[in-house]
């Protein structure tokens, strides 16, 4: 279902039509703006109507992940290296047992190196839902599921389309960025919050998101949040996260149920709440615990298959995907690139004074020329300020400065606002 073939310059084409989709809002912001009339479709309502047939599909389609086997962790002895707790951990399956002696019975640690492929099992989802957000004045819902990394994204389309009943979006709004807490500027924040809620309104987007309430997403959150207590209707906002890093997640186990999930986080725990203004989630599992990468081969997956589905047939036209970066670390950088490397490329809209890597692409933006060529005094200036920006060594700087410069040789889709 790709895109016609044949078409001189899809990249050109695609570009052209993404800055027919840009407008200027206010204080040189620049979001998105589509021709299509506002659909309804981007807000959600919550009636379950699950049927025995739908669980079924869902049951049969989607995976969870579990480690089944115990590998001793170097750094942590009392943890195997999928992050869990060794006497939490799920029960191996006998023939990882160690009991020569016939005296003991405990684990044998594998002898290898842990990997998904070999340490972890597939067994049917068993966390599929609704879940009621607790506290915060009023109950907002939304549905989720577990779902294993590898999963196929025509899958996890057609379980949005047709189980969640969403309609397909007339743009996809991906937004990447920082994932520790930082703040913005209150001016900024507020063109921010309302160029991203207009963008989605006036197109029948959908956002994508981490999900969890912390970093970049939390920002987000607070302009649903304010757009949700001046409307009655929801912005259809996707959280991909990974399921591990989920605090609470014992809350979500079951299958077809309406489950509440308290959003008050333990200070001590390096997990991480979901955000309670999204209205969907899908949840990556790879069989770790505590750990961020189950969600990015999924989530770059689902968001291909997404803007090659056919809204309008008659021009051949696919959804389109705009990134949207604010703040971030290293690998933010390297999320553009991969942006940029996309057939078509996916066009890029960086918020300027955002922080740490958003005005660092800014910044090279601004002075590097159209081949991805910069002065060797500013080339210098840009070394220096990613050393510090990252805390790099001049080696680890000079390494993302390369990939920042392949950035900027296709800088005509990058934007910064």
């Amino acid at each position: 279902m790709g895109l016609v073939k044949g078409l001189p310059s899809k990249a050109v084409m695609r570009l052209a039509w993404t800055k027919r989709l840009l407008t200027c809002l206010s204080y040189e912001i620049l979001f998105l703006k589509c021709r299509h009339p506002f659909s309804s479709g981007t807000l959600v309502n919550f009636q379950k109507a699950t049927s025995k047939g739908q669980k079924a599909w869902i049951e049969k389609t989607f995976f969870k992940r579990e480690c089944i086997y115990i590998v001793a962790n170097s750094k942590d002895s009392n943890r195997c290296c999928c992050g869990q707790i060794i006497t939490q951990h799920v029960p191996p399956p006998q023939n990882a047992i160690a009991n020569k002696t016939g005296e003991d019975n405990k684990l044998e640690a594998v002898p290898e190196k842990w990997s998904i492929g070999k340490h972890t099992q597939l067994n049917p989802t068993d966390a599929f839902g609704i879940l009621e957000f607790q506290g915060g004045g009023h109950s907002n819902k939304a549905m989720y599921i577990r779902v294993s990394y590898d999963t196929k994204p025509d899958s996890l389309l057609h379980l949005m389309v047709k189980e969640w009943q969403l309609e397909l979006p007339k743009l996809l709004i991906s937004v990447h960025g920082g994932l520790q807490n930082f703040e913005m500027q209150p001016k900024l924040k507020q063109v921010f919050g309302k160029g991203l809620i207009k963008a989605a309104m006036t197109t029948g987007a959908w956002i994508f998101t981490g999900g969890v309430s912390t970093g970049v997403i939390r920002h987000v959150g607070d302009a649903l949040k304010d757009h949700s207590s001046k409307s009655r209707g929801r912005i259809c906002a996707i959280g991909i996260a990974p399921w591990g890093i989920v605090e609470n997640k014992e809350d979500l186990i079951g299958k077809d149920v309406t489950k509440p999930y308290q959003t008050m986080s333990n200070p001590l725990s390096k997990l991480s709440v979901l955000n309670n203004t999204h209205t969907h989630f899908i949840l990556a599992d790879n069989g770790t615990l505590g750990k961020y990468g189950a969600e990015v081969k999924l989530r770059r997956q689902l968001e291909k298959h997404i803007s090659l589905q056919k809204i309008n047939t008659r021009l051949g036209q696919g959804v389109p995907v705009v990134a949207l970066i604010v703040e971030g670390g290293p690998n933010v950088i390297s999320i553009v690139l991969e942006c940029l490397r996309e057939e078509p490329p996916i066009p890029v809209v960086v918020c300027d004074g955002s922080g740490r890597a958003s005005d660092i692409l800014s910044f090279a933006h601004k002075y590097s020329e159209e081949a991805g060529i910069i002065s060797e005094s500013l080339r210098d200036q840009l070394l220096v300020t990613v050393q510090k920006t990252f805390n790099y060594s001049r080696n680890q700087a000079h390494q993302l400065f390369i990939v920042l410069m392949e950035c900027m040789k296709k800088k005509e889709l990058v934007r910064p606002t």
